[in-house]
């Protein structure tokens, strides 16, 4: 029996799917991690060694990551390295920034945030916005 936990990549969701944005996240994270660019397979196998994670899938999710300006890439021969431009909190909030700017009811939106915030989460951004006001 393997005590290995299983990589970050082969942890689905109750329906064997990622959730949305879970692999953007994990390759963010890993290019983070490395400390400076790296190619679609050194990603691939640092996600997922030896699993069924296609290259192609890490290609087109660091592309989708550079055209939102979530990762930096630069040419390396024919093919790119790519580097972290922010953590996965940052694209977390990025995302989140877009979803609430794309909705013309932003009031309704925040309120039904906030009310279905747990207590705890609910504490961290009171003491958040009353840091942000004491600047």
């Amino acid at each position: 029996m393997s005590t290995t936990p299983p990589s970050p990549a082969a942890e689905p969701s109750e329906n064997g799917r990622r959730r949305s944005g879970q692999l953007e996240a994990q390759v963010v994270t890993i290019l983070v991690e490395a400390g400076g660019p790296l190619t679609p397979g050194e990603v691939r196998d640092r996600l997922d060694p030896g699993g069924p994670l296609s290259y192609s899938t890490v290609v087109t999710t660091l592309s989708r990551l550079f055209d939102k300006g979530a990762v930096s890439r630069e040419r390396d021969g024919r093919a790119y390295r790519y580097g972290a431009v922010r953590d996965a909190a940052g694209l977390v909030a990025e995302r989140m920034r877009r979803l609430l700017t794309a909705e013309p009811d932003r009031t309704s939106v925040l309120r039904r945030f906030v009310s279905a915030l747990d207590d705890r989460d609910e504490r961290i951004l009171r003491a958040l916005l009353r840091e942000d006001s004491d600047s």
